[in-house]
């Protein structure tokens, strides 16, 4: 049975929320908010691929640490890179 366009989503962002830190929590999982909404099937798979990279090396090419290896250099990534983290307003 093939997984819905919706589930997929909802699956995406509940492990975008559940990543470890809560630092990456927080960014990941309101990248995720702000975004999985407009992914297309693919864009889906290429952030779960995201999602399957050890927190430490994403952070670190959040931070510009290090580069990104060629199969992680897409759109999904350079969206990730250029989010900007707004804490909620209380």
């Amino acid at each position: 049975m093939t997984e819905t366009l919706e589930n997929r989503r909802k699956r995406l962002r509940f492990r975008s929320w559940h990543r470890g830190t809560q630092e990456m929590d927080l960014l990941i999982g309101s990248f995720a908010d702000a975004h999985l909404n407009s992914f297309d099937a693919a864009q889906l798979g290429r952030f779960e691929a995201l999602l399957d990279v050890p927190e430490p090396v994403v952070y670190d090419w959040i931070l510009g640490r290090s580069q990104p290896p060629a199969e992680f250099d897409h759109d999904v990534l350079r969206l990730l890179l250029d989010f900007e983290y707004k804490p909620p307003t209380r």
